[in-house]
């Protein structure tokens, strides 16, 4: 059995939103257009855990999904070059931990959210991920 991997995904909640992330219950990742982006969609498996982060507006890690589908042709376009995986929510987190919050905090000062800002798909540690995790309890 893999060893779960961990992710952070990005999101403008005015274009897809975690709200409407649990109405549909489940979705494909689509418009990524970098390649270390989809190079790390391309990464994820089946099970993976992934905290789903509101970027532009509010800022902030406001739940997990985990990976139900591994990357596959993106629907949204005919080139060949880009993906999508599938995710589906697994719950919000308590209190949505903010952007400040985790530049503030040491342990995460090497998290790609803090050092690489438009990156929208990014790796995390899992020690990185259960800190975000005990910060939103």
């Amino acid at each position: 059995m893999n060893k779960t991997q961990h992710w952070l995904v990005k999101s403008e909640p005015f274009k897809y939103s975690w709200d409407k992330f649990n109405e549909d219950g489940r979705t494909f990742w689509d418009g990524v257009r970098n390649y270390q982006a989809r190079n790390n969609l391309k990464e994820m498996k089946e099970g993976d855990l992934v905290l789903f982060y509101h970027s532009n507006e509010g800022k902030n890690v406001v739940g997990i999904a985990k990976v139900v589908r591994e990357f596959y042709q993106d629907p949204t376009t005919d080139d060949a070059n880009w993906v999508v995986v599938d995710l589906a929510p697994v719950e919000a987190l308590k209190n949505p931990v903010s952007l400040e919050q985790i530049k503030a905090e040491e342990s995460l000062k090497d998290v790609s959210l803090v050092r690489q800002g438009r990156l929208s798909v990014m790796p995390l540690k899992a020690e990185e991920f259960d800190k975000i995790l005990e910060m939103g309890s």
